[in-house]
């Protein structure tokens, strides 16, 4: 399997993310999305990384891996209050500055 593959396959994710991001009104949906899509990056770096012969992808794959993980821990956080807060988890019901 050549790189064209993994690059492809990386596309077909990424679109998935982006369309499951902008069409979808969970917020636990949103942020499996913006997963995706991070991992779909992920797949193009260590490609190249791969293709190129080179650890700069890797490294960087490394470094995004911790700030998705940084990023689900704040943002079931901000899950969790904000369900505390509207009882509710879409966000086509959320009016914050009307209150």
């Amino acid at each position: 399997m050549g790189i064209y593959h993994f690059l492809g396959l990386a596309f077909i994710l990424f679109a998935i993310g982006a369309v499951g991001f902008f069409v979808r009104n969970n917020i636990i949906v949103l942020l499996l999305s913006v997963e995706l899509m991070l991992n779909a990056v992920n797949l193009v770096f260590v490609s190249f990384s791969r293709y190129l012969h080179g650890l700069e992808g890797q490294i960087f794959v490394f470094l995004i891996m911790a700030v998705a993980a940084a990023e689900v821990a704040v943002g079931l956080a901000i899950v969790v209050s904000i369900f505390r807060m509207f009882k509710t988890l879409d966000i086509s019901k959320m009016n914050l500055l009307k209150r």
